[in-house]
């Protein structure tokens, strides 16, 4: 049911990863005084040998049972950057918004630094927005985010993509998709964005996650806040929802100095204590609510 799994055989998990966890299965089994299935030593005898690859597929389970797989760099850092890989904040954010769905029903959400894109995937088959803006400014994040929208049965328009071309991981997309918000992959520079460019998009919730974890950063996000604060047509700001995992705490109150400087008020919403999508020890997450 795992490790023979439709989906982890159409979309494999990382070559070491398939050889840990199979080789610490049978192990348990020897332990316990159980013949293992042949099943298991034949698959344990394909995957040592097979290839390491540089990106791999995980998936993730919804509430709702539907699953969600995205194609990753098996490496934290690639290319020279961070973002091609799903971080604890993506997590927790995308499990606070599918128990907060009502606040993303019908409207136009903008995410910053979507990275590959789990927490926009997460929100748009859960919480039904009218609109999705997925943005970041690397370009090999950009391809393999419209990869990974692509691959779980959402279409962009040829418009919306801002003429990324995607990045083929090997799997075919699927085209099951059962709710049909308006997609759109923005490419955002935090530092150069205009006015202009963000009042296109007239946004009525903001959400980030793991984008405070650099000093240098802080001045062109809040910046950015600003940028929002005036961008819609009706005058009201939009909501705005922040999660950090917060690795260097120096770093974190830096942002929320910084917020205050700006006058920009925040409060912090606790993040849920049993994440469904993580099983180990749980990383130190906190969601900020911001008022721009």
């Amino acid at each position: 049911q795992t490790v023979l799994h439709p989906l982890g055989a159409k979309y494999p998990p990382s070559t070491k990863y398939r050889r840990c966890f199979l080789t610490h299965l049978i192990k348990k089994h020897e332990l316990a005084g159980a013949e293992p299935l042949d099943e298991l030593y034949d698959a344990l005898a394909g995957v040592l040998n097979e290839e390491e690859s540089t990106r791999c597929y995980k998936s993730y389970l919804l509430p709702s049972g539907e699953p969600i797989t995205l194609c990753e760099s098996v490496a934290i850092v690639s290319g020279g950057t961070t973002g091609l890989v799903t971080w604890d904040a993506g997590l927790q954010l995308a499990q606070w918004a599918i128990e907060n769905g009502t606040l993303f029903h019908d409207r136009t959400v903008l995410e910053l630094g979507s990275g590959i894109g789990f927490t926009g995937i997460a929100v748009c088959k859960s919480c039904c927005p009218k609109t999705y803006v997925f943005s970041d400014c690397h370009p090999s994040v950009l391809r393999a985010l419209v990869e990974n929208i692509r691959l779980n049965g959402f279409v962009l328009e040829p418009a919306a993509t801002c003429g990324i071309p995607a990045e083929p991981c090997g799997g075919e997309t699927e085209a099951t998709n059962c709710q049909n918000p308006k997609l759109i992959v923005a490419e955002l520079d935090w530092g150069s964005v205009t006015e202009k460019q963000l009042s296109d998009l007239q946004p009525d919730i903001v959400i980030a996650a793991d984008v405070v974890y650099d000093p240098e950063i802080i001045s062109a996000l809040i910046g950015m806040l600003q940028k929002l604060s005036m961008c819609r047509a009706d005058g009201k700001p939009p909501e705005v929802y922040i999660a950090s995992t917060i690795r260097n705490p120096d770093t974190y109150h830096l942002f929320q100095a910084e917020l205050e400087k700006a006058g920009i008020g925040w409060q912090v919403i606790p993040a849920h204590s049993n994440s469904i999508f993580l099983s180990d020890v749980q990383p130190n997450v906190t969601i900020l609510q911001l008022f721009i």
